[in-house]
């Protein structure tokens, strides 16, 4: 089945590709992207909506917690106040007595006055000889059945907010229903501090979505619907609410979808709790992102429409052109690389003939240039690999070699002291070291006991002529070398610095770790070189023909520095006839060179 689509799609025309592509490559990501966007510009503007909504409930939250603040405030003050104690639980003889005791009392009418958050303040008192007057009233039967007064007397001075009716105006409040507790008469009353509802209502008419404050009995204290206020969830069909907990809610009201977010709140820690309801109807939200997308509907489809057009006249204009470079390429292909393409125009196809003769007449030109670059590279890896790794042991001089047994010899004929059998240890582990280096890395503290094995045998030979000195960073033992680099050069100061000199002399290997550098320096105080000499041995150490030389050593030495860490590193001499010889060279202190 593949295969037949394959061979279906290869049959048909350039023109019919172009219509094909353009269904595949646009239209479908644009249906694709347009059904995306069209959701997320829904999400969008619900997430919106849902986020304004919540800040709405926070603000009225917060608005409202400022407000009801003030009737808390209040009633703890009255709760403390001696003179409200005295004043309600006095036993007044006459009427006057009582009228005067109202008179010298005004705080409850102080309050409501100087405070527009509360509409007034009753206090029920168990007292015979108080008379009813708008502030204090007495506890009658069907005060004292009421379930906010019976709840008020179970608890111990707990806040209890309740939508009660005034029993002096008849109007319904959100009040603040507290127990009094008079100490020292050992009696007490009620406290109720009823709320302004039109400054209640006020803070949720700033609001742009539908918000109600509903007490627990789904009494709906306050709201920014004015027929709604003073009725009960189930009056305003919303029965689903009224036992839905704190979050988002989908709802339908009258057919319609609507989002409603509930937030239940205890203010100042009272006994039972509020809730805030905002609502808001879905069809309103989305019905600008609705608009939007039929706009963009109607532009994508004309646009689409002149598309099609278009690529119907530019495919016609293409296919002919496309068909003479086809034809070309057939030629190029077959072996005629002397065909030239001619098409006019400036513009790509016109470009790409151009730039296709063009690479036609050059294509051996760049075979052979690649040629010549891999046969450069093969050259340099196969330098590379040529580069013999000399064993240092094998350019230990011969005459040494001779000269230290010899010397050996002749000691222990004519002394036979415990020395002999210490240079010989020295010689065979110097040896023993020289044949088991390979081609990786070693220790720096490795490679100087192999100097200090030469040294030791030099010391042995010349006795007194030879004095030397290793000045080691201990900081440098563990960092990695390439083998036999240090030896050589301390070998070239004895021989060619020391040994022509019959007071003898000084041979020392200084090693430092400097500016993140492994710094080597081997000097001696002998005959030092000559400037002519010293010309012929830098040229020596710079030539890349591989020839054996007597410096074969030096130079052995600087090509392996070079090739391990670049051509910046190597060998630097510095000389003066008759003061001395000194040798350095630095590592680059890497990740690589420590062990």
């Amino acid at each position: 089945m593949y295969t037949r689509i394959i061979t279906l799609m290869n049959n048909l025309r350039l023109r019919t590709k172009f219509f094909l592509s353009f269904g595949c490559v646009a239209l479908i990501p644009v249906l694709i992207v347009g059904v995306f966007l069209t959701s997320e510009l829904r999400n969008m503007a619900m997430g919106n909506a849902l986020e304004q909504i919540t800040a709405n409930v926070d603000r009225v939250k917060k608005r409202t917690g400022e407000m009801l603040g003030v009737p808390l405030d209040i009633a703890y003050r009255l709760s403390n106040d001696s003179r409200l104690e005295e004043a309600a639980n006095h036993r007044y003889v006459s009427v006057y007595d009582v009228v005067q005791a109202y008179w010298n009392y005004p705080d409850f009418r102080e309050f409501v006055r100087l405070y527009d958050e509360i509409s007034s303040i009753r206090l029920y008192i168990d007292n015979p000889t108080v008379l009813d007057n708008w502030e204090f009233l007495q506890a009658d039967e069907k005060t004292t059945e009421e379930q906010w007064y019976r709840t008020a007397l179970a608890q111990k001075g707990l806040v209890i907010w309740d939508y009660i009716q005034d029993n002096r105006n008849g109007r319904y409040y959100l009040s603040l229903i507290r127990k009094v507790d008079f100490l020292k008469q050992r009696t007490s009353g009620v406290l109720v501090v009823n709320v302004n509802t039109n400054e209640l209502n006020s803070i949720l008419k700033q609001e742009t979505f539908e918000t109600l404050i509903v007490d627990e009995n789904d009494n709906i204290v306050a709201s920014n619907r004015a027929d709604t206020l003073g009725r009960t969830l189930a009056d305003i069909d919303f029965k689903a609410v009224t036992a839905a907990e704190h979050g988002l809610y989908d709802v339908t009201i009258d057919g319609k979808p609507f989002k409603m977010l509930i937030e239940n709140w205890q203010p100042g820690g009272s006994l039972n709790s509020l809730r805030i309801i905002s609502i808001f109807s879905v069809d309103s939200i989305v019905q600008e992102p609705n608009r939007i997308i039929l706009l963009a509907a109607s532009v994508i489809i004309f646009a689409l429409i002149m598309a099609i057009l278009l690529i119907y006249y530019f495919s016609r204009l293409l296919t002919g052109r496309m068909l003479q470079l086809s034809k070309h390429i057939s030629k190029v292909s077959s072996g005629n690389l002397g065909a030239t393409l001619v098409i006019d125009g400036k513009d790509e196809i016109g470009q790409l003939a151009r730039q296709f003769n063009h690479m036609v007449r050059n294509i051996g030109d760049l075979m052979n240039e690649v040629q010549e670059s891999n046969r450069q590279k093969n050259a340099i890896l196969l330098k590379q690999n040529e580069i013999k790794f000399k064993m240092m042991a094998s350019q230990i001089n011969p005459h040494f070699l001779f000269n230290a047994l010899e010397s050996i010899r002749m000691k222990a004929h004519l002394r036979g002291q415990a020395d002999i059998s210490q240079v010989v240890r020295l010689l065979g582990k110097m040896i023993r070291k020289n044949l088991e280096v390979g081609n990786g890395m070693i220790s720096l503290q490795s490679e100087l006991e192999t100097v200090s094995c030469y040294l030791g045998l030099q010391k042995f030979r010349y006795d007194d002529r030879l004095a030397y000195e290793l000045d080691v960073d201990p900081r440098a033992d563990a960092v990695q070398i390439p083998p036999l680099i240090i030896q050589p050069l301390v070998e070239n100061c004895v021989l060619h610095g020391l040994e022509n000199r019959m007071d003898g002399g000084m041979v020392r290997v200084d090693i430092r770790i400097e500016d993140g550098q492994l710094k080597v320096q081997v000097s001696d105080n002998g005959t030092g070189i000559s400037k002519a000499r010293m010309q012929q041995i830098r040229q020596m150490l710079e030539n890349k023909d591989d020839y054996e030389t007597n410096n074969i050593g030096m130079r052995n030495i600087h090509m392996r520095l070079q090739l391990t860490y670049g051509p910046e590193y190597g060998l630097t001499l510095a000389s003066q006839p008759g003061y001395g010889t000194q040798i350095s060279f630095a590592i680059p202190l890497r990740s690589d060179t420590y062990v």
